[in-house]
Formats: structure tokens, C-alpha cells, sequence
């Protein structure tokens, strides 16, 4: 296990840290607003002049690496989930400019989405596990959606619009 230093940055975040096995330092910060910044460094140490700009990371330090950029072991039970025939799980990360932004969740189904689901909303640090309709949604968070690929680009849709698509195909990813 790759041994991870954390450091409270006042007023910033949380900076974690690591050092790889060919000794190359990495680390996240973990900023207050939701977004994580990769860095790499040198110590006082090493001297003024090196430099590194990119890190080889074995499968230990880049899962510590992902887990530390937001992701979770949950999330590989996702994915396999996501190989189900028909089933399609996917994250929508809501704007300022979206419809939904400042809005209630509301019932998927009152909204013409009978057969979708939002299991959760990813607000900072913490999930909001089957949130109820009058959940109010706000800029930064992630709605974690699953139904059919073609209803799940529907609602991408309207959260990002406020209307409802004549027609979605669902070859394109449907946050994107």
C-alpha cells in the first residue's frame, strides 16, 4: 500500500502526497470548491534544478492516485454494473447555466422519465444516497443517474437544457 501524507492547506484544501517507486513525488490537492489539482515537486533537497514533469505510476499508486481524484471502490462496482445489457450508469456534473442548477430534483418519472433513477448526488465530499424529489440541486454537484443509455442522454438533456429532446441517440456520452 502506497503510504499517502495529508496536509490541511488553510483557506485552499487538502494537499495529499506521495512519493512513487522510482522516487518521483506526486501529489492532489484537493481544493475547498470540489476540483483537485496534480502536481508534481521536488524537496528543498533534491536541488534547485530538478524538474519532473511526468511520473510512471504502477497499479497501486495509480488507483491511490484515483482514488484520491474523487474515485472510489464504488466506482468499480459500477462499472461492473455497467456491463449489463441495457443498463447505463453515468455521472452529470451540473453548471451554473444548466437548467437544473437551483432547481428540485423532482421524480424522474414526473418528468417523463419513467424507468430512470438518480441513485445519488455527489455534493463536496459527501453523497446524498436516493435523494427524495424536493432535493434542491446546485452548481458543482454530480447527479449519479442509471436507466437505459437512451433515457439517461434524455434527462442529460433536460438537466442541461429544460427541455425535452425529440430524440437523444445515446452513442455520444450523455454528460458530455
Amino acid at each position: 500500500m502506497v503510504d499517502v501524507r495529508r496536509v490541511k492547506l488553510p483557506g485552499v484544501g487538502v494537499l495529499h502526497t506521495f512519493v512513487t517507486d522510482d522516487g518521483g513525488k506526486v501529489g492532489v490537492i484537493a481544493h475547498r470548491s470540489g476540483h483537485s489539482d496534480l502536481i508534481t515537486f521536488s524537496d528543498d533537497e533534491d536541488g534547485a534544478d530538478v524538474t519532473k514533469v511526468s511520473l510512471r505510476l504502477n497499479e497501486d499508486e495509480a488507483h491511490t492516485l484515483a482514488e484520491l481524484l474523487g474515485g472510489t471502490q464504488i466506482t468499480e462496482s459500477l462499472t461492473a454494473l455497467d456491463q449489463i445489457p441495457g443498463l447505463s450508469i453515468d455521472w452529470f456534473t451540473v453548471d451554473y447555466d444548466d437548467h437544473i442548477a437551483g432547481q428540485q430534483l423532482g421524480a424522474p418519472a414526473d418528468r417523463g422519465f419513467a424507468g430512470l433513477t438518480v441513485v445519488a448526488v455527489v455534493r463536496g465530499d459527501s453523497a446524498n444516497p436516493a435523494p427524495a424529489p424536493d432535493f434542491k440541486v446546485f452548481p458543482g454537484d454530480t447527479l449519479v443517474v442509471a436507466g437505459t443509455p437512451e433515457k439517461v442522454a434524455k434527462a442529460f438533456a433536460f438537466f442541461r437544457a429544460g427541455e425535452m429532446p425529440v430524440r437523444v441517440t445515446a452513442d455520444a456520452p450523455p454528460g458530455g
